[in-house]
């Protein structure tokens, strides 16, 4: 370990420092006290603090061909979902597959895994989610048996091409800013990838799907219980409330959701101008608890609670969905009300579903994370709204947003030349899906004012900071003096046992951090063990990228958020199927990978 020593013969501290810093960033990953982003950018401040990095070397991570191309492909991925395609390619599915579970998860997980092969696969499991959703209430399935194999095909599609995952993109930048290696094509991966793929459908359409959660087809008010909570009130001549605005008014801040008011006969939708006046009939959902209080205000007068069901409520004029919270929605860690939602969004939210649990008391002061499903109401065409924003995805009765029109054929005419332009190495990949995207803009596939809301910003900053931090570890010794440990360590049972070694531990790190930045903290050991092992590192770089992608183990990924509130899990729903999968593929890779990769040099 030569490399350790100072020429004065004592032991050089920055390989220590990098380690250190880069376990403080894992437990910030871990606890999420801050954002990944914001955590890895916290490290690499460190990093140029104590001199180990220079400011270029820090940030050239951000300025590389595959961040640009990664953009794009976030780029051209929402403008897919824009245009139509899903609508196009569910209405289709639906006509040509039979009715049967057993086909229906396995033609969903199949459209799953060829999308994700050429987009994010967050972005993938975003927009299937209200497709499989009507798709289930059409042939009257549970959701809960078909929402988990779509995520997961969506993370195994991934791993075909090399723009199918961010993972995949940030390897193969590593292996030829740091690691001075070939870049990879765009279908290097397919062969083996299409058998992990493979695999995966009919593990989960034969035995995996035994093994979900099951659950009966409902009426969206009684899966959120708010059927019975339901209760009228009419404000009378002589109550104090008369002229006050309905979201502002003393039953507003009594925790209650009005619903409707039937004023002189007709009912209607209130906004946020909508001022009481005598008789008004309040149709609103609350506490029980309050509504005994609100029994001995003056100027009110109480009906029996009214049974209501989600027929009803459409009778009346009021549109009723689920919405999902997004991975970019601006209202995570905000409440409803610092976020004044039904200003903002013209919804009122009657329940909020999270984790297994219904929370329909004072949900206005609970802040809102990724993948909480809200049941909420509002005026005909407030959805429609919705649905062109980034926050929100809605679930129930998702409608399409581009009808009519070439668009969604169009839209996948511009993404099939780029496969073809940069997968025949014409031009450049990068170069081929920023023209792409730049396309798409020109011929009005995705509107330019909503170009940059389907980038993951957050994630390109992760990747670009956790490639500094691949750098640093090569240019102090921290990723050979590693190497040396596990080598020594893991050596005399032989290459193969190495290689094992390190795709179990990236598998264990995908589960608290993201899955691009496990394989960029792996991936410089692994290297530099191949290279003192004398075998093949490109191997072991495969190896690694696969096993970040591939780990379903838990609902830790961000697809498998997505799905975890419209499917009403529990954590242990995805521990069942996910955990025997992740140790099938994960023996599948180690028996392929020498016969794509030889481990001999």
């Amino acid at each position: 370990m030569d490399w350790l020593v100072t020429k004065s013969g004592g032991w050089m501290w920055e390989p220590w420092a990098v380690l250190a810093t880069l376990v403080g960033v894992l437990f910030l990953f871990a606890t999420e006290r801050f954002r990944v982003d914001v955590a890895a950018l916290l490290g690499v401040a460190v990093l140029m603090l104590t001199g180990i990095l220079a400011p270029e070397e820090a940030f050239a991570g951000l300025g590389s061909p595959t961040i640009v191309m990664l953009g794009a492909v976030f780029i051209v991925g929402g403008a897919m979902q824009e245009s139509g395609v899903l609508d196009l390619v569910g209405g289709r599915l639906v006509r040509l597959l039979p009715r049967s579970e057993f086909w229906m998860v396995t033609g969903l997980m199949l459209v799953a895994a060829v999308l994700s092969a050429f987009m994010n696969n967050t972005s993938v499991a975003a927009m299937l989610v209200p497709l499989v959703l009507g798709i289930a209430r059409r042939v009257r399935l549970s959701a809960s048996r078909l929402l988990i194999p779509v995520a997961f095909a969506s993370i195994l599609g991934g791993t075909c091409t090399l723009i199918g995952t961010s993972t995949n993109l940030a390897v193969n930048a590593f292996m030829v800013k740091q690691a001075q290696m070939a870049p990879m094509g765009l279908f290097e991966t397919t062969a083996p990838a299409l058998v992990l793929v493979v695999a995966g459908i009919v593990f989960m359409a034969v035995l995996g799907r035994f093994l979900l959660p099951k659950s009966v087809v409902e009426d969206l008010t009684d899966e959120f219980g708010v059927r019975g909570y339901l209760s009228e009130i009419v404000v009378q001549p002589n109550s104090a409330m008369l002229g006050q605005r309905v979201h502002d008014s003393a039953l507003t801040r009594m925790e209650f959701r009005v619903l409707k008011v039937v004023r002189d006969g007709h009912g209607f939708v209130p906004d946020e101008e909508t001022l009481l006046e005598a008789n008004d009939v309040l149709i609103v959902t609350g506490n029980v608890m309050n509504l005994m209080k609100v029994k001995t205000m003056q100027g009110i007068e109480i009906r029996p609670e009214l049974k209501l069901g989600e027929a009803e409520l459409r009778k009346a004029g009021v549109d009723l969905a689920e919405v999902v919270v997004s991975p970019r929605s601006s209202l995570i860690g905000r409440t409803l009300r610092e976020a004044r939602f039904q200003q903002e969004f013209g919804l009122t939210v009657l329940a909020i579903f999270r984790e297994g649990l219904t929370l329909w008391d004072r949900i206005s002061r609970i802040p809102l994370e990724v993948g909480d499903l809200l049941l909420v109401q509002g005026r005909p065409g407030s959805l429609e709204m919705v649905r062109r924003r980034r926050d929100l995805a809605v679930l129930a009765d998702r409608g399409m947003l581009n009808p009519h029109g070439q668009r969604p054929l169009l839209t996948l005419a511009i993404f099939a030349m780029a496969v073809v332009l940069g997968g025949l190495n014409w031009i450049s990949l990068s170069t081929a899906f920023l023209l792409a995207a730049l396309a798409m803009v020109l011929t009005g596939c995705i509107r330019p004012v909503r170009l940059y809301d389907h980038v993951e910003w957050r994630l390109l900053i992760l990747i670009g900071s956790m490639m500094a931090f691949g750098l640093a570890m090569q240019k102090t010794g921290a990723a050979q003096m590693l190497a040396y440990w596990v080598v020594t360590g893991i050596g005399p049972w032989g290459p193969e046992a190495v290689l094992a070694g390190f795709c179990l531990l990236t598998i264990l790190l995908t589960q608290p951090m993201s899955n691009a930045a496990a394989a960029l903290v792996v991936l410089p050991v692994a290297l530099e063990s191949a290279i003192g092992m004398g075998v093949n590192p490109r191997s072991f770089a495969v190896a690694i990228m696969l096993s970040a992608s591939f780990s379903v183990a838990t609902p830790l990924e961000p697809a498998c958020v997505l799905v975890y509130g419209p499917g009403k899990y529990r954590f242990a729903d995805f521990v069942k199927p996910g955990l025997p999968l992740t140790l099938l593929l994960l023996v599948l890779l180690l028996l392929l990978l020498p016969d794509w990769w030889p481990l001999e040099l």
